[in-house]
């Protein structure tokens, strides 16, 4: 009486390449999203209250920190200020970002935390400076980083950048950087890693395809 052979079973894709649906990362961006929108909104309210533009200034830490009131017509750090039609360009991009960062939000498998909190940090800081512009055409930005130190204040104000103090900025913009940097983290780090210690489901169907090839 003949057998028939066995047959090889089908490989299943893996789950982390179909996106899943689950509320959990929904909700962990939400949280997030909105924490940091009402601390960058009620923040940019503190400071057009109690700081005139451009006068006040509160001391944060002495040579290196303080706060001000400024208003930014340009981008993230004052990129893109003065340019005609820059309100329009920062409109067109600050939608085609959102749809891109939910777009990721709903690749993402369910359990993608790391990664789901840096969406919510970008949307947050998009969304942010999105409100200020549509508000009053401008950004409030308020935290100044600079030196007073020598000899690196005279070396950077010798230097292309020209000034001893990075471009005001505020939370919205926070949000955006270290979301940023939070996903080149994930690509360098965290996803390699996780593809080099996944194993091939193919590998076990092709060792065992060969050793029937052979006769074994």
């Amino acid at each position: 009486m003949s057998t028939a052979p066995p047959t090889s079973p089908t490989p299943q894709p893996s789950s982390a390449a179909v996106p899943q649906h689950s509320t959990a990362k929904y909700v962990i961006f939400g949280v997030v999203m909105t924490a940091f929108l009402i601390a960058d909104q009620a923040s940019k309210i503190w400071v057009q209250r109690n700081l005139r533009l451009y006068k006040d200034e509160v001391h944060i830490i002495d040579g290196f920190l303080s706060f001000i009131h400024a208003e930014n017509p340009g981008a993230a750090f004052g990129i893109g200020a003065g340019t005609d039609g820059a309100m329009y360009v920062f409109a067109v991009f600050t939608v085609v970002a959102v749809v891109v960062l939910g777009q990721m939000l709903w690749q993402l498998p369910s359990n993608e935390r790391f990664q789901t909190v840096a969406l919510g940090l970008i949307s947050s800081g998009a969304v942010g400076n999105a409100i200020d512009r549509v508000d009053k055409r401008t950004v409030t930005d308020f935290v100044r980083v600079y030196t007073e130190a020598e000899p690196y204040a005279s070396w950077l104000r010798a230097s292309p950048l020209g000034q001893a103090e990075w471009p005001t900025w505020n939370v919205a913009d926070a949000g955006i950087v270290v979301g940023l940097g939070m996903f080149a983290f994930h690509y360098f780090f965290l996803q390699r890693d996780s593809d080099a210690e996944t194993p091939d489901p193919a590998r076990p169907l092709q060792e065992e395809g060969a050793k029937g090839g052979s006769g074994v």
